[in-house]
């Protein structure tokens, strides 16, 4: 569990870190925040893939969906990766989760964590939501976004995990089975020395899960330093960078902001239904064709409207990039949920637009823009994508990944809030430039 075996005897790079992302889409992040470090950090769709890494990969992301997942399926779901790490030698495991802790009393972030601890042996976990760099703090165990505490923003509204309490020991407490505390901010500034007296001293009296809180970027170095050493680490994009700081190579990598060359067509799928993705798509649309799927009449006729899309796209991917979308406005998302449902929709969504992607690379597109969490796993699924490399965190928000084989694919994916107005443009501006440094 501390190395990696290898046949031949050479003494290679062991793998420092694993992360179990319950996203594709946030994994892909923290790769790239990783790789602007300096380090080689690949992403894996499946534990499987994990398999045969280079000798110079000092980390790598397990991608998976677990988010939206019941708690049974995540668990086991997690576990396989976390086996599949501990084969490859992995030191440290983490459990990454969105920044805003997305999660209810239904979630399943604490019987994943659970498990992992139990796997790990260890017996006490910390967890660090939040983004500083990026307004999202927790403070007394409440996450805020700027200056509002998370309920009071339009998250509380999210139709798939609406956040109406934003004190994470009680949204964690719900839905675990061990006691959870927290690790405050006083205790946290007081040194490293007082924080392990305060976690021991909390321990023996049965807690096993701590909300950390995190106000600044120095604050994510105190975590990293309190738990280094840890089997066991949970938290969101930023702290694997800090964690990353005691172990990378000085001689780090030079960070890629141009990926190899992806040589087809290209094209937009959206998903997201967010006002930031939907002024992306008006943007892309003012100067490219959309073909906007309407997700009743898909309802009633899978087959016909994917046939229609896929017959609209062919006549048109010679003069450019397409899109293909169900994003739609507040009003559209109420109906589709009226009619399948809030889970039906977004899982009809989702297959479509994978389906779509894979119809999309028959016709020959091999440069896709991806908008949406959900979505994204379900077009890199559908493609068959088992390993990406990822280029460094830039303007395109971590979200740059290739497939590089036989049939190279290059993919920019995005959260529904992710990007400027301009990110479309911007996404497919840096495939063509890596076409294009090819020769």
């Amino acid at each position: 569990m501390r190395g990696r075996q290898y046949g031949d005897g050479e003494d290679r790079t062991l793998l420092e870190l694993g992360v179990i992302a319950d996203d594709l889409t946030g994994g892909v992040k923290v790769a790239s925040l990783l790789e602007e470090q300096g380090v080689r950090c690949p992403v894996a769709t499946s534990a499987d893939a994990v398999e045969g890494l280079p000798g110079d990969v000092q980390a790598v992301v397990v991608g998976r969906k677990l988010l939206s997942r019941p708690a049974e399926e995540a668990v086991a779901d997690a576990k396989h990766s976390a086996r599949a790490l501990f084969a490859q030698g992995a030191k440290q495991l983490y459990y990454k989760y969105s920044t805003l802790f997305c999660s209810t009393a239904r979630g399943n972030i604490g019987p994943v964590a659970e498990a992992l601890m139990d796997m790990t042996h260890t017996d006490r976990v910390l967890f660090c939501p939040g983004r500083p760099e990026r307004s999202a703090t927790v403070y007394q165990g409440r996450l805020f976004l700027g200056t509002d505490m998370l309920h009071e923003t339009p998250r509380r509204y999210d139709p798939v995990t609406p956040m109406t309490n934003s004190n994470l020991v009680e949204v964690l407490q719900s839905q675990s089975r061990v006691k959870v505390g927290l690790l405050n901010h006083d205790t946290m500034r007081a040194g490293k020395a007082a924080c392990e007296r305060y976690l021991a001293e909390q321990s023996a009296a049965g807690v096993r899960f701590f909300i950390v809180d995190v106000i600044d970027p120095g604050d994510l170095a105190r975590v990293a330093a309190l738990a280094g050493h840890s089997a066991l680490v949970t938290g969101s994009d930023d702290l694997p960078v800090a964690l990353s700081r005691g172990w990378r190579n000085v001689a780090a990598t030079e960070p890629r902001t141009l990926l190899p060359a992806a040589p087809g067509h290209a094209a937009v799928i959206s998903g997201s239904c967010t006002p930031k993705t939907s002024r992306q798509l008006a943007r892309f649309e003012a100067a490219h064709p959309v073909f906007r799927i309407d997700l009743l009449k898909a309802a009633c006729d899978e087959c016909g409207v994917l046939g229609e899309a896929v017959e609209w796209a062919c006549a048109r991917l010679v003069h450019g990039p397409v899109g293909i979308a169900t994003t739609t406005d507040a009003e559209g998302v109420k109906r589709a949920q009226a009619e399948l449902g809030q889970e039906g929709a977004s899982a009809l969504a989702d297959d479509l637009l994978g389906r779509m992607s894979r119809a999309l690379h028959e016709l020959g597109v091999r440069k896709f823009v991806v908008a949406g969490g959900e979505t994204s796993g379900s077009v890199i699924r559908s493609l068959g994508i088992e390993r990406l490399e990822v280029g460094a965190h830039d303007d395109l928000q971590g979200g740059y990944c290739h497939r590089a084989d036989d049939d190279p694919v290059s993919l920019v994916v995005k959260s529904g809030s992710a990007g400027e107005d301009d990110f479309i443009d911007v996404a497919l501006e840096r495939m063509r430039m890596a076409d294009a440094a090819s020769g």
